[in-house]
């Protein structure tokens, strides 16, 4: 049997706000909603669909995207320019940096609604 993940949903303050922001980061479109969801597509045929709930209901996640070095420079950048705080590591010590495991580079920011998210060049363990 082949298994694949199709969507998830991700818990935020605002389901637009926090599609638009991924979105703009990953140089992505978000969708229009559907229903309480506002889907952001990857390009591996899964959907973040974001839902809105109170805030104080909101667990922090984490979401890695594995990325080309191009589209690393860009949204690397993009991170920069809205000064938005990132970090080398996921406890968060190496404030201002990024890291450059198994070869690529990764970085950590938060986004509208606490979450942790990743952009990475290269999977860990270097395995693809």
């Amino acid at each position: 049997m082949s298994v694949k993940l199709n969507h998830t949903i991700v818990h935020c303050r605002n389901n637009r706000e926090s599609a638009e922001f991924l979105a703009h980061i990953l140089g992505l479109e978000a969708g229009e909603q559907w229903g309480p969801f506002v889907p952001l597509p990857l390009a591996n045929d899964i959907t973040l669909d974001f839902a809105t709930i109170p805030a104080e209901s909101i667990t922090p996640q984490h979401y890695a995207f594995l990325i080309s070095e191009a589209e690393f420079d860009v949204a690397f950048a993009r991170i920069q320019e809205l000064g938005i705080p990132y970090f080398a590591d996921p406890q968060q010590k190496l404030p201002g940096e990024i890291n450059r495991n198994d070869g690529g580079r990764g970085v950590y920011f938060p986004d509208p609604s606490g979450h942790f998210m990743e952009i990475l060049t290269v999977p860990y363990g270097g395995w693809s």
